[in-house]
């Protein structure tokens, strides 16, 4: 590799890290013997498969040359910083040759805008065309949709990626247009729409024709930054509600915001990202994702953001007192699902355990619930109803109580076992 591609290499894959939204396909695209690589229904970008596989891609940008100059973004125009660009075949070039030497299993292909959409989503587009048709690269390939670029490159950029996305980045318009006033919802809104009417198209046409190639098989995502303007969780959560519901999207991602600009002062002044935040918020996803909750009941008016404290399943449950405890031998599968301490593995062998038996606490035990979380919330043979008063600032206290000094011995003991090992050594 000379050292000109590897300087824009270091670069434009140092600009890249800021984009979180890429995770796994969701797809499967199958080499027929006459290509490389294979693309499977696994994580990509160092994330985990079921049998422990940590697999990775080739993240980077084709360029940080920016035509717009949002507050929030290292690569906006008016920064002085190193710039580059790969050109169409350095790219193809790099991503097949990682892959030969089993460095990446795919590529994350994300860009700045240079001239106009057109120019810079044809580019992004020619380098998936390319690699699929040219080279017969089977790998996994996740593309950004450039807002305002033409229907027409979408289109032909799905049939080759597996999955796309179009970053919202601010959760409201008028903040948006505060931080980034050349950009606005709709030049969002419209390519994610074309991506899900598209999908929605090719899955039918599928069903009924042999021979049609796949578009966007692994679904599409958005990013939310957190923390650069003062949303509340409602509001943050009641979108990514939306998005899901009206676009079909896969991930909703919450990327907490790094002060990277600032001497701007349109940011606020924070000196390190809101991870706790934006761990809640992934929490809260997961549970309306997969747990039946709907953004209202995870916050409300009166409770706008999430309890960083302790997890929004708990902070639920807490403040619906009224709700518990439930019967874990009576209750269905959704309101069982809402105990704090039960998974949704858990709640599915609870289903199909009480079917045979009446469950006590031994059994829930070997189905895997988290006993010092549900034990409150939850009735059983071995577990009565406890007196009708329920105290949730009594039972958060305790639970808070016992998760410090879980903590805490799990120090004292990493202490005591480097303080051992000093011990046992040998004097020089």
């Amino acid at each position: 590799m000379s050292n000109s591609l590897m300087q824009k290499l270091e670069i434009l894959s140092g600009a890249a890290k800021y984009d979180v939204s890429c995770s796994s396909s969701g797809s499967n695209r199958g080499n027929k013997g006459k290509g490389i690589g294979n693309s499977v229904a696994a994580g990509i970008c160092h994330s985990f498969t079921d049998d422990g596989r940590c697999i990775s891609l080739l993240k980077v940008l084709f360029t940080n040359y920016c035509i717009y100059d949002c507050a929030y973004c290292i690569n906006r125009r008016s920064n002085d910083i190193p710039r580059a660009a790969f050109t169409v075949d350095e790219l193809i070039d790099l991503t097949i040759n990682f892959y030969r030497r089993n460095y990446i299993e795919g590529l994350f292909l994300s860009s700045g805008v240079i001239n106009n959409p057109d120019y810079t989503m044809e580019r992004l587009t020619r380098i998936a065309k390319e690699l699929r048709i040219k080279h017969r690269f089977n790998g996994y390939i996740h593309l950004k949709a450039i807002p305002h670029a033409s229907e027409a490159l979408i289109n032909e950029a799905g049939l080759y990626a597996d999955r796309m996305s179009v970053n919202i980045e601010i959760p409201t318009e008028p903040e948006l247009k505060r931080l980034a006033p050349e950009k606005d919802f709709n030049g969002v809104l419209e390519p994610m729409s074309l991506i899900k009417n598209r999908i929605i198209e090719n899955q039918d046409e599928r069903k009924r024709y042999r021979g049609v190639p796949l578009f966007t098989p692994g679904g599409q995502s958005t990013q939310l930054i957190i923390g650069a303007t003062p949303e509340s969780d409602l509001q943050i959560l009641k979108l990514a509600s939306g998005l899901y519901q009206d676009q079909k999207l896969k991930r909703v991602y919450y990327s907490g915001y790094l002060p990277v600009n600032l001497r701007d002062q349109r940011l606020p002044a924070l000196k390190e990202p809101p991870l706790v935040r934006e761990n809640r918020l992934y929490q809260s996803d997961w549970l309306m994702r997969y747990y039946y909750f709907k953004a209202d009941e995870i916050v409300n008016e009166k409770h706008p953001d999430l309890d960083l404290e302790i997890d929004p399943k708990l902070s639920y449950a807490l403040r619906n007192p009224h709700l518990f405890p439930i019967d874990i031998n009576r209750a269905d599968y959704e309101m069982i699902l809402r105990v704090p301490g039960i998974g949704v593995k858990s709640a599915l062998l609870i289903i199909n355990a009480r079917k045979y038996r009446r469950l006590n606490m031994e059994h829930l035990k070997k189905i895997g619930v988290v006993l010092k979380r549900a034990k409150y919330f939850i009735t059983c043979n071995e577990l009565p109803a406890h007196q009708k008063e329920f105290y949730p600032e009594i039972i958060r206290q305790q639970i808070l109580a016992k998760h410090t000094t879980s903590r805490s011995k799990t120090i004292q003991g990493i202490q005591l076992s480097l303080f051992d090992n000093n011990l046992s050594l040998p004097n020089p």
